[in-house]
């Protein structure tokens, strides 16, 4: 039986990523600088960041630049302010990181808090980036409303990866958010993985993973 093709509108998203994706490869090499921020509760040196560090820089053979916003740097352990009082900070590693490694395909990549400060970095100047990836994207705000106004306003192609049981991250209200937004997105999905992608040990004797 012959798959349905793609309604127009879809089509449309996904010829836009990939050519997003093919200029992005056209560029030195393939080799992708990536910025990646830590999320609210740990630094760039936690297990969880130093692990997936290493995965983008063996999977993307990419340079990586991780820091430490102002509030947890040199061992603080001070409550994170809101997500827009550390834009500036993230802005002037991204330009540093830029200046210092110049002419390869810029990707911003977060671990909650950090991907959303991530995406507000990328609507605030007119930076050339060529990727946002989202590692487990706190959709849901403290009071349980949706935050979905930087997304809306995104116009750089941007990935989605989130665990099927992430409360802080409804599938379906994430579907209904990329339905609204501007720039194209894909999502993929982490079967019973939590906020930071942890599977429980029910999920991996069902399914023999771990």
């Amino acid at each position: 039986m012959a798959t349905a093709a793609p309604p127009p509108s879809k089509r449309r998203r996904q010829d836009q990523h990939d050519k997003a994706i093919s200029e992005t490869s056209a560029t030195k090499g393939n080799t992708p600088l990536v910025v990646f921020a830590h999320g609210a509760g740990a630094p760039s040196t936690s297990e969880w960041m130093l692990r997936w560090k290493k995965k983008i820089e063996e999977e993307l053979n990419a340079i990586v630049v991780t820091f430490d916003y102002p509030y947890i740097s040199g061992g603080k352990r001070k409550a994170p302010p809101k997500a827009e009082k550390l834009v500036d900070h993230h802005l002037d590693v991204v330009k540093d990181a830029v200046s210092k490694h110049p002419g390869h395909p810029l990707v911003l990549v977060g671990k909650s808090m950090g991907s959303r400060v991530s995406c507000m970095v990328t609507t605030k100047e007119d930076i050339p980036v060529a990727a946002i990836v989202c590692l487990g994207y706190p959709l849901k705000g403290i009071n349980g409303a949706i935050c979905d106004e930087t997304l809306l306003q995104l116009e750089t192609p941007t990935m989605f990866v989130q665990g099927s049981k992430d409360g802080l991250c409804p599938l379906d209200k994430l579907e209904n958010t990329r339905k609204k937004m501007k720039c194209p997105s894909v999502l993929y999905v982490i079967d019973g993985g939590d906020h930071s992608f942890r599977i429980g040990k029910k999920q991996q004797q069902s399914t023999g993973v771990g």
